[in-house]
């Protein structure tokens, strides 16, 4: 292995070599000690900071104004798709997609835009394909607040190479029934708390999402069971039932909203919240996205899930999400982007900052 990536190399190249250096989730030390030694061997003019496997680099211009771009190092576990391998036009491995062509385009451009019109801010971070407490964004957050501080973020996950802007809240549920105990030869004398969640499932199977525009982006929203749980034994009638039901929100609800509505959705059921996160405005009335958007000559479109722009957004920044690949190829065994799309990309965002 190199002592340094390349890179102002083809971001395509760099990519390659970024998604032949596994870095599942808890794993990323190797490839952030990389990227730390190649940025502060390649990037004089920028200040490079390193907190525990994310890598942080900013220019000090005195710029009016500043960008973040930002991009996790970890990947989903492998499976049996490295290393990385060239068809034609079209690069595929595990992290293709979500997301080392984004950090392999940001890399490059932390190199090369040396004489950008924004002060920039690039931040590698690791663990965000696992549970929220342990993504890096959250602790640079609350002990690196400045790093984080600018008039528009990039979350540059994929997003077939034009703007996603906002994201979907989204919320999990448990809709719990109770019963009381009997053998099932006389399961008169019991109440079956399978049998009760019934009702609950057929507000689900008649349920009508919400479809909302909000700045000319479409948000559908979903609500979905997802689990079932309930049983003792295969002779006994069930005393209790456990439903998870997962709500996806457009971003003009609050996490308090969405609770009000499954309650509502779910009256007379107990219903308990387990997992929460706000969702993201698109932001796009704030004149530097206004900028982007020009510059990708497209038309913007809603990001139907969840990113790390929610976290920028609640900071107060304007927040979209720009990369190369199809987002629903993300954590799959085909992963694969079109080297276009990375090209691309890496103009887009070139023309956008310099």
């Amino acid at each position: 292995m190199a002592d340094t990536l390349h890179l102002s190399a083809d971001p395509v190249d760099l990519t390659a070599w970024l998604v032949d250096i596994p870095s599942v989730s808890g794993d990323e030390v190797e490839l952030a000690d990389l990227v730390e030694r190649s940025l502060r061997a390649q990037a004089p003019h920028l200040e490079v900071v390193r907190t525990g496997n994310s890598v942080l680099a900013r220019t000090n211009l005195g710029r009016p104004g500043r960008v973040v771009l930002a991009g996790h190092l970890d990947t989903v576990p492998i499976n049996d798709n490295l290393p990385s391998r060239r068809e034609g036009d079209v690069l595929h491995g595990c992290g293709t997609v979500d997301m080392k062509s984004g950090d392999a385009v940001m890399l490059n451009l932390a190199v090369t835009a040396v004489e950008p019109r924004y002060d920039l801010t690039f931040v590698f971070y690791d663990c965000e394909e696992v549970e929220a407490d342990r993504n890096a964004l959250g602790r640079i957050e609350r002990e690196m607040p400045e790093w984080l501080t600018g008039d528009l973020a990039i979350v540059c996950e994929p997003s077939n190479g034009v703007v996603e802007a906002g994201c979907q809240g989204t919320m999990r549920i448990e809709v719990r029934t109770t019963g009381a105990r009997a053998h099932t030869a006389r399961g008169w004398m019991g109440v079956n708390a399978i049998h009760a969640v019934g009702e609950a499932l057929r507000r689900l199977e008649s349920y009508e999402s919400r479809v909302v525009d909000i700045d000319g982006c479409t948000y559908r929203e979903g609500l979905q069971a997802v689990k079932i749980a309930g049983g003792v034994a295969g002779n006994v009638v069930p005393d209790a039932c456990v439903l998870t039901v997962n709500h996806r929100f457009a971003p003009d609800r609050t996490p308090a909203d969405a609770e009000a509505h499954l309650r509502e959705v779910f009256d007379g059921f107990d219903v308990v919240v387990t997992d929460v996160a706000a969702g993201a405005l698109p932001g796009l009335s704030a004149p530097v996205a206004q900028e982007l958007v020009a510059a990708t000559g497209g038309t913007p479109v809603a990001k139907l899930g969840w990113t790390d722009v929610a976290r920028f957004a609640a900071l107060g920044l304007p927040a979209v999400n720009f990369g190369p690949g199809d987002p629903t190829l993300a954590h799959t065994q085909q992963e694969n982007v079109p080297v276009g799309q990375i090209t691309g990309c890496a103009e887009v965002l070139r023309r956008f900052l310099t």
